[in-house]
């Protein structure tokens, strides 16, 4: 990643500051140069040449990280133009990686981060493996300004839309994710008698093969798409089997084998707004993020409308509603995503060192009526305006005509 070229000193003062990695510090500062924090406390020296943000009264925590959504790859749902996340016609499509679809222009990008989320998942979608995700931050000017990780994860869909793409039968999904994955090693195994076209055909692309190798050897996640107790279940036999690193997302009826979920060390990406009983998961229920926590998972929490990942703060304010600690939920949006994503040395928590995504709110960001206050990104603050602020101020006061 490019690093952004900042020669800023900024001090946030005065704020009852949560670092998530500590307890939270009354009248505290976040000393912030060059896009890194330098110090958290309370004891903390303000240089004379810093620009200070008075946060006094004032809730400051980490940007919140979205596990999920399709920020900066789609505009218009409905406009096959502006989608880029879904490759056509490739029913395991693990090369395909979603970076060079992101635009950094996405008119989402700035409704999204001034609701205090700086950083997301953006995730490929269609066909049984999907593609590669990618972790991005909400400001840039290019792909490359932008990017945290890449890859962040392959995709596969578990789910009831999954098995359309094996024949239309769970079962035939299970056992051709098996065949791909076996197939994926073969490969490798045996890669010189492949060029020399000395071996059977396999199941997917060179491409896709050569792409599934670092999931197989646990180096990246799988990131399974599974709702129902029994796809749940089939993943965690899969990643039994070939000893994968699975992240659960969606996971509404998870809540039921929790035990077995936390046993097996997997973490599980949820939304605790959804209550909406389909064939996919008749069992969902708002209490899922709680139950999942109080059993020893791993929880974070997403929105998978892209248009409308600012709802995430709403979601784990419904979690805290349903069962969550509060402190679990702030942990959940922040750096339990960074843990799960394999980037919490840099992200998710106000530490030295870490990169300065930092959000100054009026007051708990979980209530419906908190506003956000500041939202910087590397240490830079963003303006607080998006379509839709530009669209309420011209709008304000209609001429007498209306």
């Amino acid at each position: 990643m490019i690093a952004f070229l900042l020669a800023q000193t900024i001090a946030i003062t005065g704020g009852t500051v949560y670092p998530v990695s500590g307890p939270k510090l009354t009248n505290a500062t976040v000393l912030i140069r060059d896009g890194k924090i330098v110090a958290v406390g309370t004891g903390v020296a303000t240089p004379s040449d810093a620009t200070r943000i008075d946060a006094q009264g004032k809730w400051v925590t980490p940007g919140l990280i979205d596990g999920a959504g399709q920020v900066g790859l789609v505009e218009i749902g409905a406009v096959a133009g502006t989608r880029e996340g879904a490759v056509r016609g490739d029913t395991i499509a693990a090369a395909f990686n979603v970076a060079e679809g992101i635009n950094p222009a996405s008119v989402l990008i700035p409704v999204t981060r001034i609701e205090g989320i700086t950083t997301v998942l953006a995730t490929p979608t269609g066909n049984l493996v999907s593609g590669q995700a990618v972790l991005i931050d909400l400001d840039g000017t290019t792909i490359e300004q932008m990017l945290v990780k890449s890859p962040a994860g392959v995709v596969l869909d578990d789910s009831e839309t999954g098995k359309d793409y094996a024949g239309g039968s769970r079962a035939a999904l299970a056992e051709r994710v098996r065949r791909v994955f076996r197939d994926a090693l073969e490969f490798e195994r045996r890669r010189a008698d492949f060029n020399r076209a000395q071996i059977r055909p396999l199941s997917a692309s060179a491409a896709d093969l050569e792409a599934l190798l670092p999931v197989l050897h646990g180096q990246e996640p799988l990131i399974a798409y599974a709702n129902r107790r029994s796809d749940i279940a089939t993943a965690l036999r899969l990643a039994r089997e070939f000893k994968l690193k699975l992240v659960l997302a969606g996971a509404q009826e998870a809540w039921q084998i929790a035990g077995e979920i936390a046993r097996a060390g997997v973490p599980a990406l949820v939304e605790p707004l959804d209550d909406i009983p389909s064939y996919d998961a008749l069992g969902v229920r708002y209490e899922n993020a709680a139950l999942l926590a109080k059993a020893g998972v791993k929880v974070a929490l997403m929105e998978t409308d892209s248009h409308n990942s600012r709802n995430l703060r709403q979601e784990a304010g419904n979690a805290v509603a349903y069962g969550m600690a509060w402190e679990q939920a702030l942990r959940a949006v922040t750096l339990s995503p960074a843990e799960i994503f394999g980037v919490a040395d840099r992200y998710g928590s106000l530490e030295p060192g870490k990169v300065a995504n930092v959000v100054v709110w009026s007051g708990d960001p979980f209530e419906f009526t908190t506003g956000v206050e500041h939202v910087l990104i590397h240490g830079k603050e963003i303006p607080l305006k998006s379509r839709q602020t530009e669209l309420l101020e011209r709008y304000r006061k209609l001429p007498p005509a209306y």
